[in-house]
């Protein structure tokens, strides 16, 4: 019996690489009697011979805001409406999209298996442990080092940063574009090629189905990978999560002879206990030096992002040693002198600036100004003369803050023995924008660039 428009739905169809010999009988009777189908290039081709004359299709790819008005429109004139997608439409597929988009009543998913599930099924692998992410997104190139979200394989190495599951590891729904070679050329940028190895599934149960099992990442980057396909991503050993807090100093890179251009552990502990981070925050690094607080920050921060700045070559070198080192990812430094630049970053909420190249009061009234509500400003010094100039910004802002002076000494052997060598004091300034303080309070004209949000 066809249906009446009053009741016409949406359906959506999960589709797997063999096409039509995935599909129920029920699946196979919508198609038939649609009359718009909806589906990716690939998808279409697959399905066309099931196709009644006359029925209309649209590729979706590159017009994806198009197809909710699309589909509303054919139902209220009495279309029958499919989409095609590919396994399971709500595991990183089109329904989840479209549902949030269409009234409620308007979609039945017919899901099929998802891919992950069939390419585990294929190596013999317990797909409970596995961690997921897709790529399938954007195409935005070629990984290149300090990208940020902006990137679409950055929820890759958001994944392989996150703890690691014993026995498990990662699979990743695949792009022509973002494929399993440019994910190995990933992994030797990011100096991650040691700890993994790849196996590709792909035209799951087609005739031409091929498993490319245990590659080098120095080997995948190099070839070419049938499609569709699934990468499996999995780990030479299991390791313990790295320290995420207190990091000695001899764990970063510093300046030779002149070490010391770092944040000190103790003073380093401190500050990043006055910024107030969440696991989402974003943070500047103004004089970033060695890196060592932003670098911290960042692992602080795993779903949040640290923009750092440093003016010295030698130093900004340093720092992005230090973090391929320690394998940090949510970590962008640009080489210039603050403040330029700042004012193309998103709003923070929290400012470090542990160096200001004698911008300094600019550089408050800057950070106060443009960060989110409930965020901190803190500062370290060793001198007397920035630390008044630090304070008598602060006065004249508005601002809530305190100060903490830290004195520190660390244990030195000495003829079998032990002594306390102090290390220089370091006053800690904490401040952060109370609600009624104006651009005008903190002597930022009312023209300054618009307050940005990422």
């Amino acid at each position: 019996m066809s249906e009446g428009p009053s009741s016409l739905i949406c359906r959506i169809i999960g589709v797997l690489d063999d096409g039509p010999a995935s599909l129920g009988p029920a699946a196979l009777a919508h198609l038939r009697e649609a009359d718009l189908v909806v589906g990716g290039t690939r998808l279409l081709r697959l399905c066309a011979d099931l196709l009644a004359p006359g029925t209309l299709t649209f590729d979706l790819r590159g017009r994806l805001a198009r197809v909710p008005p699309l589909i509303g429109e054919a139902l209220a004139a009495g279309r029958r409406v499919v989409v095609l997608a590919t396994g399971d439409p709500l595991f990183h597929g089109i329904a989840g999209y479209l549902s949030s988009r269409l009234a409620p009543g308007l979609l039945e998913i017919l899901p099929n298996l998802t891919t992950v599930q069939l390419a585990c099924a294929r190596l013999g692998l317990a797909w409970q442990d596995l961690s997921l992410v897709s790529v399938h997104g954007r195409d935005s190139g070629e990984w290149r080092e300090g990208a940020g979200p902006e990137h679409g394989l950055y929820p890759l190495l958001q994944a392989l940063a996150a703890p690691s599951t014993p026995g498990g590891g990662l699979a990743v729904l695949t792009s022509p574009a973002n494929g399993p070679d440019r994910i190995a050329r990933l992994l030797l940028q990011e100096g991650l090629a040691e700890t993994l190895r790849l196996t590709v599934v792909a035209r799951l149960r087609r005739p031409d189905e091929a498993i490319l099992a245990d590659l080098e990442p120095a080997q995948a980057a190099a070839m070419h990978f049938p499609e569709p396909n699934v990468l499996l991503l999995r780990r030479r050993e299991h390791r313990r999560p790295p320290i995420q807090f207190g990091l000695p100093d001899r764990d970063f890179r510093q300046r030779q002879p002149d070490r010391g251009l770092i944040t000190k552990r103790e003073v380093r502990a401190l500050a990043l206990a006055r910024l107030q981070l969440r696991a989402d925050s974003l943070i500047w690094d103004i004089g970033a030096g060695s890196g060592a607080l932003g670098l911290e920050a960042a692992r602080l921060c795993p779903l949040g992002f640290v923009h750092a700045i440093e003016k010295n070559p030698a130093d900004a070198a340093i720092a992005r040693e230090n973090r391929r080192r320690l394998g940090i990812h949510n970590y962008r430094l640009v080489e210039a002198r603050a403040p330029t630049g700042l004012a193309d970053w998103p709003d923070p909420d929290a400012v470090f600036i542990g160096g200001s190249g004698g911008e300094l009061s600019a550089l408050i009234r800057l950070a106060l100004s443009r960060l989110r509500e409930g965020g901190w400003l803190v500062m370290n010094f060793v001198t007397f003369e920035n630390l008044h100039d630090a304070m008598t910004v602060l006065k004249e802002s508005g601002a809530r803050w305190d100060i903490t002076q830290l004195q520190a000494a660390r244990g030195q052997p000495i003829l079998g023995m032990h002594r306390l060598v102090p290390e220089n004091p370091v006053w800690l300034l904490a401040a952060t924008p109370t609600p009624t303080t104006t651009d005008a309070d903190i002597g930022i004209h009312t023209d300054a660039p618009e307050r940005r949000h990422g």
